[in-house]
């Protein structure tokens, strides 16, 4: 079975037949290969359905009608299969690193994370990729097997968007890589232009129905504004919501139609015959031209200045902060106010770290709502 759905694939494309294989060994499946298993299990998994109350940009109270990490996950994922298919790259695969590389993200975005990493500098620090892969190989918790997804290798390697030296050593086999200077795989490399690919165009469509962000401020950046003018060419009288999702959708076609035309051509001019060129290729080969590549990153900076540097995000981002320093705070002073159920802890026997370890995992996956009860809740009893 697993050959049949896998026949048609590129010679460098990832196979599950050629998987690396489990931690744990399982007998295989009879009617799914080994990357949609992991898919299904990422899909049913706690952490995923959690992203629904996580921030994307706008604190999930904001409003029902602005994006969240999972429905920026399942954008992401739709893409980027498109996009490995269209290249004859493994979409199962691709598929199921996109719906997993959000896992280990923090209420608040990243507001949330980079408080949670200043919280935890002293005891190995805080990133979501590297969350994300905690998270599917340790703390879900629903098999009686073992702890964990149990994802297969390449799966769980795709997940490691990036890892300094120091801290792929402690990972052990599963960030070689970055200590041999190799490179992920095309479904790994693919998801993450695509993730890119997502919230750039996304969030400049929550940006302005929030009211951040203007058309008439885009017009000055040239992928928005070229985008504008063909769309206004062929519905001139097209206006508000509607001529923002069409140009949105016009960004998203260029990029993903060049991101597919380029890595092609980086592909066949590079001789990329297997999974082995890929991993000792000297760059990454999946990627835009120069030229979109530097229209795109004009727009990303766009963003930055004029909608996550806004002062009403901003103004959230500190509130964000304000909520995650406190509670990690009140939870460090006295660790049973965990609930039991998460941590089965001897005061007297936890070491150095690995308290902080642990609260960092249970604020880690908390939804942005669940953070501000907690919160509340402890700032008055305490």
């Amino acid at each position: 079975m697993q050959v049949d759905f896998e026949d048609n694939l590129a010679s460098y494309a990832l196979k599950s037949s050629n998987t690396l294989g489990r931690h744990y060994k399982e007998e295989s499946a009879q009617l799914r290969t080994e990357f949609q298993r992991d898919r299904e299990r990422i899909i049913h998994s706690t952490a995923f359905r959690r992203l629904e109350y996580k921030t994307q940009v706008f604190v999930n109270h904001e409003g029902d009608m602005y994006r969240t990490r999972l429905t920026h996950t399942i954008e992401v994922a739709q893409i980027a299969r498109a996009a490995a298919r269209a290249l004859k790259i493994n979409e199962d695969l691709t598929e199921a690193i996109s719906l997993a590389h959000d896992l280990g993200h923090t209420p608040f975005g990243h507001a949330g994370q980079d408080v949670l990493n200043k919280c935890m500098e002293d005891f190995g620090g805080f990133e979501h990729n590297i969350q994300s892969l905690r998270i599917i190989e340790k703390l879900e918790n629903k098999y009686a097997n073992f702890p964990g997804l149990n994802l297969c290798f390449e799966t769980r390697e795709g997940i490691l968007k990036k890892c300094g030296k120091t801290r792929a050593k402690k990972l052990g086999y599963i960030a070689n890589r970055f200590i041999e200077k190799k490179q992920s795989s095309l479904e790994a490399q693919l998801t993450n232009i695509c993730d890119e690919i997502a919230y750039n165009n996304h969030d400049i469509q929550d940006g302005i129905k929030a009211k951040k962000i203007f058309i008439e401020q885009l017009e000055n950046v040239p992928l928005f504004n070229d985008a504008m003018i063909k769309i206004l060419k062929k519905y001139p009288k097209l206006k508000g919501s509607k001529l923002v999702n069409e140009i949105v959708r016009s960004i998203i076609n260029l990029l993903v139609n060049n991101l597919i035309e380029n890595s092609s051509f980086n592909i066949k001019n590079n001789n990329i015959e297997s999974f082995e060129d890929v991993r000792n290729f000297s760059g990454l080969i999946i990627g835009f031209s120069k030229e979109i590549k530097k229209s795109n990153i004009e727009l990303k900076k766009f963003l930055y200045a004029n909608l996550y540097k806004h002062p009403d995000v901003e103004k959230m981002t500190n509130r964000a902060n304000l909520i995650i320093e406190k509670l990690f705070s009140y939870y460090n002073e006295d660790i049973s106010l965990l609930p039991k159920e998460y941590f089965d802890y001897n005061v007297n026997k936890i070491n150095a770290g690995f308290k902080e370890r642990v609260i960092c995992d249970y604020i880690a996956g908390m939804t942005d709502r669940f953070a501000q009860q907690e919160y509340s809740k402890l700032s008055k009893s305490i």
